[in-house]
């Protein structure tokens, strides 16, 4: 291959890399400064300078708390979150040869969100298992129903989809039952919130726990990049070409049903940003997944801050849930790519 054009592509990438983490860092500062105290943008940056740099920019104890304390960290978590779920998307339609597949579609949220309300209001494993770890069981439970219902139903991309929708509704029955008939009526309005996406109560210690989770995502991700490009030709094409199927499978399936349960167990239940992220990024980048899977993860955590702005400010002195957002930008964009579906075939 010519070196110029290694170089070139190299230089693409980089470039393309630099823009992704410029809008990211930009939108992430005009979330902080956005709220119901208008902070400017020089405080915000100067606030964060204080924190990472040990700079004395001159602010108020409450804007600085503000800052950090509270919106900074709840951005972090929404890139996070963004970048999770995205990611989460890219690996099921790979694995998958399905372009509806995601997390929200295939019920995997539905049982992360059914397992964290077992233990956050019926006490599920006396306070020894976490809120994490009950989405995480709730997730992989519904992994395992979505794939015998698949089987059981002769297998086949739309049986997965379709198997993965009686999941999702048997697991949102199963949690509005146990909210019903279990929980306070406060309690019952706080988990109703919360399942629609509520990133209203993030802290630091989400941060701690959000942000290296979909980390460690995209790199095992990455170790699994040529993997997934060969599973798009298909289980046959992946085993000619020396992938390990099955451990491949289970290491991905098992990632997403983690990062899924981890983002769930923080902020709720937030569909169609795994099913609409990788579309664009694939559009904008291709199929390899090389660089697919940074792209998503990049346009994920921007998508996700995005919504979580227009959620504060869309109806004044009012905070949607970000749930809402994403499902009125999500739903035309699933329409459109069932539409295409339908064409191409």
């Amino acid at each position: 291959m010519n070196p110029r054009i290694i170089a070139d592509t190299w230089a693409s990438r980089v470039g393309l890399a630099v823009v992704a983490a410029v809008a990211l860092l930009g939108v992430i500062a005009v979330a902080v400064s956005i709220g119901e105290m208008k902070i400017p943008l020089c405080t915000t940056l100067g606030a964060v300078s204080n924190k990472l740099f040990g700079t004395a920019f001159p602010l108020s104890p409450i804007q600085e708390g503000i800052i950090w304390d509270y919106r900074f960290s709840r951005a972090l978590v929404a890139a996070s979150c963004g970048a999770s779920l995205a990611l989460c998307g890219a690996i099921l339609q790979a694995l998958l040869r399905n372009p509806l597949a995601e997390p929200f579609v295939l019920g995997i949220s539905a049982g992360a969100s059914t397992g964290a309300v077992v233990v956050l209001i019926v006490g599920f494993g006396g306070g020894l298992l976490s809120l994490s770890g009950g989405a995480f069981l709730g997730a992989v439970l519904a992994v395992m129903l979505v794939a015998i219902l698949a089987a059981g139903s002769g297998g086949g991309g739309d049986r997965i989809i379709l198997a993965g929708v009686a999941g999702s509704q048997l697991f949102n029955a199963l949690t509005s039952y146990i909210v019903t008939t279990s929980a306070s009526a406060e309690q019952a309005r706080g988990v109703m919130f919360w399942l629609l996406g509520s990133l209203g109560g993030v802290r630091w210690p989400d941060v701690y726990l959000a942000a290296p989770v979909a980390v460690a995502g995209l790199i095992i991700c990455t170790v699994h990049a040529r993997a997934l490009d060969a599973f798009t030709f298909g289980v046959d094409a992946a085993a000619a070409l020396g992938i390990p199927v099955t451990r491949v499978r289970v290491v991905l399936f098992g990632l997403t049903a983690l990062m899924t349960a981890t983002m769930v167990s923080l902020v709720g239940s937030i569909g169609f940003v795994g099913l609409v992220i990788p579309h664009a990024a694939r559009f904008l980048v291709g199929p390899s997944h090389a660089r697919l899977l940074p792209a998503s993860v990049m346009i994920g955590a921007i998508f996700m801050v995005l919504a979580d702005i227009i959620s504060r400010i869309i109806i004044p002195q009012q905070v949607l849930p970000i749930g809402v957002v994403t499902a009125l930008f999500g739903a035309p964009a699933f329409a459109f790519i069932l539409y295409r579906s339908r064409v191409s075939a």
